[in-house]
């Protein structure tokens, strides 16, 4: 039998601590590294709070738990690993000193992605001697639930190490898109930032309240996406005439549409009114319940469609 996959984790902040617990699930062996002294009793209470998530989705293997290391010294951590994960700081200073400590410690054959969602893998790059074998490896918050990996490399990356971290991912249960161009916030983000720029318009003019925008979308398309891209949804839309007909029918309303996306800026008066909107639901629910909300919709959407992501 094939020795279970050595992943170093560093960082353990909320990112580093849900990649934990999905690995440990998948019977890994993980060495986390983070300099806080808290850092080994906060990843053991977010483990126990997932554990029963995990397990509802059908993600904790036979061999699962694997082995948890904790270590307070970076290089100890990468030892023998065949798998790195950096989630430190989204700032480039502390992520370019982290790789050239981590750099001399690292097995011939070992793969590190990070999980930086702003940076660009050419400034993150800049911290290695040879990144070769270094990627972006950006997943959705939180990675034991949210599928989603962003995938990303160049043409300073070696032949053949997408693909290997890709199979990685898809191993713990990801889906995997490729990033082919660099740009800031990668994809997901940039996705998202869009919705909510126009989301915080409509407040800003008053067309809805903050929860009825929120309410538009888990309500309307945010349910459609759960199964399907907009684009896909929308050759659906129109029939059997399929997109073509949709963009021949529609175009002129989404033309009329996008010409009136309002343009917004989130000053410390867009986010008093922001703060405002949800504070209702906030009052009624501690953060930890409203979290605890929020997991058990995503395990219940995941099981719903767990077809989709069978081959």
């Amino acid at each position: 039998m094939a020795k279970p996959p050595h992943v170093a984790i560093l960082g353990a902040g909320v990112i580093g601590s849900s990649w934990t617990a999905l690995l440990l699930a998948s019977g890994c062996r993980v060495s986390v590294y983070d300099p806080d002294e808290n850092a080994e009793r906060l990843v053991r209470e977010y483990l126990d709070n997932s554990w029963l998530t995990l397990d509802k989705l059908g993600l904790v293997a036979r061999q699962a738990p694997g082995e948890l290391l904790f270590h307070r010294v970076a290089t100890k951590a990468v030892e023998g690993a065949d798998f790195v994960q950096e989630n430190v700081p989204e700032r480039i200073r502390i992520k370019h000193e982290l790789y050239s400590l981590i750099e001399p410690a690292l097995t011939q054959d070992a793969i590190v992605a990070s999980s930086a969602s702003g940076l660009r893998l050419s400034e993150l790059q800049a911290g290695w001697h040879n990144p070769s074998r270094f990627v972006l490896g950006h997943p959705f918050n939180p990675p034991h639930l949210i599928p989603l990996v962003e995938v990303m490399s160049n043409e300073r990356t070696m032949p053949g190490v997408v693909e290997a971290v890709e199979g990685f991912y898809r191993s713990l249960g990801k889906v995997t898109i490729r990033v082919n161009k660099e740009i800031p916030g990668h994809v997901a983000n940039r996705l998202q930032a869009a919705l909510w720029r126009e989301a915080i318009h409509l407040m800003t003019i008053g067309a809805a309240s903050v929860e009825d925008i929120d309410t538009a979308v888990w309500a309307g398309p945010g349910l459609r996406w759960a199964a399907m891209g907009p684009t896909m949804l929308f050759h659906l839309g129109a029939g059997p005439g399929g997109l073509a007909e949709f963009c021949e029918r529609y175009a002129e309303s989404f033309e009329r549409w996008w010409d009136d996306l309002g343009t917004v800026n989130l000053d410390k008066d867009t986010a008093r009114r922001l703060v405002a909107g949800v504070t209702a639901e906030a009052k009624a629910n501690t953060w930890e319940e409203l979290c605890d909300k929020r997991n058990e919709l995503i395990v219940a959407v995941l099981k719903a469609t767990a077809f989709l992501r069978k081959e």
